[in-house]
């Protein structure tokens, strides 16, 4: 399967899981689209001052991988600043957020695994 930017699918949320400002998330791959355990393979930005609230992942895990811009992440307690090439992953039933922290837009891939 190949799939061209012009065929996937954009989501807009507003205040993603109690956060701030507008979430724009790019739907790479739906989870029809795919044998394995995907819940999510997505490409996201957040505008300057957005974020994703704390949520939990239990009973899988969320993979964050950085693109462009500069997050504040916090994992399972954890305040860290994260830039392009840095990567985060939270499960087993621990919590994150990911905040905007500049002045660019934040863009990442998440990729949420079910087990």
């Amino acid at each position: 399967m190949i799939k061209t930017s012009a065929d996937m699918q954009w989501d807009i949320r507003e205040n993603m899981r109690g956060g701030d400002g507008t979430t724009k998330i790019q739907h790479i791959v739906n989870q029809d689209e795919l044998k394995g355990h995907a819940r999510l393979v997505g490409r996201i930005c957040l505008e300057p001052g957005a974020s994703i609230g704390l949520h939990p992942h239990d009973q899988e895990e969320e993979i964050y991988y950085i693109l462009s811009g500069q997050g504040i992440v916090v994992d399972d307690g954890n305040r860290q600043v994260v830039n392009p090439g840095d990567a985060v992953v939270t499960g087993g039933g621990a919590t994150h957020s990911i905040a905007n922290a500049g002045s660019e837009p934040l863009e990442f891939v998440a990729v949420i695994l079910t087990y």
